[in-house]
């Protein structure tokens, strides 16, 4: 039987306060709410803060290079379709150096569910403004305000008909390990863009900021409408909605080849032919 106790516990690297440990503990529980043994699930991270939730969590974990936790996740996924795959990394990774990766995850709709940790500022690298960060908010490296408008993951998302499009806050852990589980079930590609206060060096977007803007999509929402899916993607600043912005009925990319790697026999008798050729 798996329950949270399957997953271990971890001393972690993350400042006292820091939204990431909310977030572990609803992925935590939504995987025991799936009943998914450690070793049926994967994690595929990129480099940061939020890269390294999945260290602190007992299950399969690929960690590769900033931006490119998606490619990895969907490799393995084709691979064996068999196991349960998640992407885990924040902002900076997965929408700034791993841009392109996100936008050709979408168009493919992999079914595998991506939990982006949004904190609006490069919290390893201590506090440069990141893909997310509102256009003039002041940073440590941008004293004058960040220049550019801050990149809409969850538009885009919706824009191009990815599977499952969420936001959730870590200071909502019930309603964000909802969102986990409803993503993971979902076929497709699932994005849950989660705000995540980093108390360090994000002096804006705090939890009480978050706080007094967030609020649950209702029942009035319909995620199967892309006009209204998209109205609430666009929605940002004095409200911010958490909840399932969008779900798409498209299919999910099949397993290339037909007969997944992880389940192919090797040609022993092909392979001794080609050592032969060295011989």
């Amino acid at each position: 039987m798996t329950t949270a106790n399957s997953y271990g516990a971890f001393e972690t690297a993350w400042c006292p306060g820091c939204g990431n440990f909310s977030i572990r503990t609803a992925v935590v529980a939504a995987l025991t709410e799936l009943g998914l043994p450690p070793h049926k699930v994967v994690f595929s991270s990129g480099i940061g803060q939020a890269a390294k939730a999945p260290h602190y969590i007992r299950v399969n974990v690929f960690n590769g290079l900033h931006g490119r936790s998606l490619p990895a996740a969907t490799g393995i996924k084709l691979a064996n379709p068999e196991l349960t795959v998640l992407a885990e990394s924040g902002d900076g990774c997965s929408y700034g150096e791993g841009g392109n990766h996100f936008l050709a995850t979408v168009r493919r709709n992999i079914d595998i569910t991506a939990i982006v940790h949004d904190n609006q500022i490069y919290g390893l690298t201590k506090g440069q403004a990141s893909p997310t960060t509102p256009k003039g908010q002041k940073t440590k490296t941008q004293p004058h305000g960040a220049p550019s408008a801050a990149f809409n993951p969850l538009a885009v998302a919706v824009t191009m008909d990815a599977g499952f499009v969420a936001r959730g806050f870590s200071g909502d852990i019930e309603h964000l390990t909802g969102l986990i589980v409803a993503a993971v079930r979902h076929p497709g590609f699932s994005l849950i863009d989660v705000l995540q206060p980093c108390v360090s060096f994000n002096k804006v977007n705090t939890y009480a900021w978050y706080k007094e803007r967030c609020y649950r999509l209702g029942e009035e929402h319909d995620p199967t409408d892309r006009q209204a899916a998209l109205a609430r993607a666009m929605e940002f600043g004095e409200r911010i909605p958490l909840g399932v912005l969008w779900k798409s009925d498209r299919p999910a990319f099949g397993p290339l080849p037909p007969t997944p790697l992880a389940v192919q026999e090797p040609d022993k008798a092909a392979l001794a032919d080609i050592l032969a050729g060295y011989a």
